[in-house]
């Protein structure tokens, strides 16, 4: 690639250049190419020496491609043509904008509500399901495994020539794919983390599957891959990982994400489990906020805490202390943030390939559903059309309308702190949820975030437990019309859900963070109720 990818602004050229030439001196784009553990120091060198094979994926899931075609073109025979991912996080986020960039359908199932999984659960005669899990241990996604399979056998089909395995050699899903003789076993490079892994096969298979030139995206990142190892301080990745890493440890801690006519579809999504998931601990990290445009609240008015980025190409930088315009495809843009992140990282202090705090939620959640009735049932704080509020009596202080309480988030986080919506919705049908973060975003004046629940668990959830201590959680959890076993399970998918919002919030209570949480007795009367108050 001639001409560079990335455009900065920053307040102190001199500054920004010495740490360039300080990062290009020390080798660490080549070391890192090497896949050399001991660049973030010792605390990360054992974990660092696992997780390094994503720089030269351009190249090593070359193979993929040839076995990818060759499995869409017997699908395509059999008459199968519709591809159902079931993952969480990087298993479902990468594959999902590479999709959606190609113009191919996908029908991704990283959700625990159950109307959302009952939609995916048609055509089964044309489907197949890609069945996605590093660890293989996914609770959301061995329950798609398992109502699919059952799906599939009602309805006369052979489950295990439908289900293709995307998971790490020796996983319990490997082994459980092996013994039920499932259609294709595809084992990840085990050396990648989940967030990492966009160009392995968690990104390729259901890409590739759905129709999606893979092998085109692999010719991005090997373009840019060269430029990206260099040790020269017009390294791509060295200047924006620098202009990250520096604005961070300058009190500029959100990354406010726009895009401006790149042609990629949903590219923020990605990369905000990069970002938060990679950099969000030891109360440090960047936290991503995905705009819906330039134009939107917390970007055109963001403040000091903030970095702005444009993705895609625009005549004018951002008008902020921070900026930057990354303009390539998609999978150049991927690797690019790969080797940006991971060098912001080490200018942080941080480990970027752990994630140490995810863990917490999931614990809290398993813990509910082994013990379903420990808990007493709780009480709404107060009840407003279709909308009704919980939260600690000491947060609401005496409010009692949603108008007052929507007003007052502000004063649920410090100054230059952020709001997180979390919307354990139906994404599919209840889209209008969206409209609260530009609505919550101009209320309260505050860099605010939008998470679909509990995916968000898989990508933001790292930063708003282990990240700066500086946020306040808004929760919206919905009526279940229709509920969803999972078989052979004691507990539904609405089941599942309640817990999972209960885990999280116990955990980010216990670490002091607010949480407030809105239940929606008639979904969409009580969004339009809380975009009302927010006006």
């Amino acid at each position: 690639m001639t001409d560079s990818p990335v455009r900065l602004k920053v307040p102190d050229w001199q500054a920004f250049e010495a740490t360039v030439a300080e990062l290009a001196q020390a080798k660490v784009a080549a070391k890192m190419a090497a896949q050399d553990p001991t660049l973030w120091g010792p605390e990360a060198e054992h974990e660092a020496s696992v997780r390094l094979s994503w720089v030269g994926l351009a190249e090593s899931s070359r193979p993929l491609v040839a076995e990818i075609e060759a499995l869409r073109s017997r699908c395509s025979a059999d008459g199968v043509d519709r591809v159902v991912l079931a993952g969480m996080g990087g298993s479902s986020l990468a594959p999902e904008v590479i999709t959606a960039t190609a113009g191919v359908e996908l029908v991704t199932l990283d959700t625990t509500d159950a109307g959302q999984v009952r939609a995916a659960l048609v055509d089964l005669d044309r489907t197949v399901v890609v069945i996605s899990s590093k660890s293989g241990g996914t609770v959301e996604t061995d329950s798609h495994r398992r109502v699919f399979e059952r799906a599939f056998t009602d309805a006369g089909i052979d489950a295990a020539s439908r289900i293709v395995v995307v998971t790490d050699p020796g996983s319990p899903l490997d082994e459980l794919a092996t013994k039920a003789k499932y259609r294709e076993v595809f084992r990840a490079d085990p050396h990648v983390g989940g967030r990492y892994s966009a160009l392995t096969a968690f990104g390729l298979v259901p890409a590739g599957l759905a129709g999606a030139d893979i092998g085109a995206l692999l010719d991005q990142a090997a373009a840019i891959s060269p430029a990206l190892c260099a040790d020269d301080p017009a390294n791509p990745g060295l200047r924006l990982g620098a202009l990250l890493g520096l604005a961070h440890n300058g009190g500029a801690d959100k990354v406010v994400i726009a895009d401006t006519g790149s042609g990629i579809v949903g590219f923020g999504d990605w990369a905000e489990q990069l970002i938060a998931e990679s950099t969000g601990k030891l109360g440090k990290g960047l936290l991503p906020v995905v705009v819906e445009s330039p134009a939107a609240p917390g970007f055109a008015d963001a403040g000091p805490d903030a970095t702005l980025v444009h993705v895609g190409a625009t005549d004018e930088l951002p008008g902020s202390a921070y900026a930057a315009t990354v303009t390539a495809p998609l999978g150049a843009q991927m690797l690019l943030w790969e080797y940006a992140i991971a060098i912001a990282g080490r200018l942080i202090g941080i480990n970027p390939f752990d994630q140490p705090n995810v863990e917490e939620a999931k614990a809290q959640a398993r813990s509910l559903l082994e013990s379903p009735g420990k808990s007493a049932e709780e009480k709404p704080a107060f009840t407003e059309g279709a909308v009704e509020a919980y939260a600690d009596p000491a947060l609401l202080q005496g409010r009692g309308t949603l108008r007052d309480l929507l007003g007052s988030l502000r004063e649920l986080a410090p100054e230059r702190g952020y709001i997180a919506i979390q919307a354990y919705l139906d994404r599919l049908t209840d889209t209008s949820a969206a409209d609260l973060r530009p609505a919550v975003a101009s209320s309260s004046g505050l860099q605010t975030t939008f998470g679909w629940g509990p995916r968000f668990l898989h990508s933001t959830g790292q930063y708003h437990k282990g990240g700066h201590p500086n946020g306040a959680f808004l929760q919206i959890t919905g009526v279940v019309e229709q509920d969803l076993a999972i078989p052979d399970r004691p507990y539904s998918f609405a089941v599942l859900q309640a817990a999972q919002v209960a885990g999280d919030a116990k955990v980010l209570a216990d670490k002091g963070r607010p949480v407030v949480r809105l239940h929606l007795t008639d979904r969409r009367a009580g969004i339009g109720q809380l975009l009302e108050a927010l006006s």
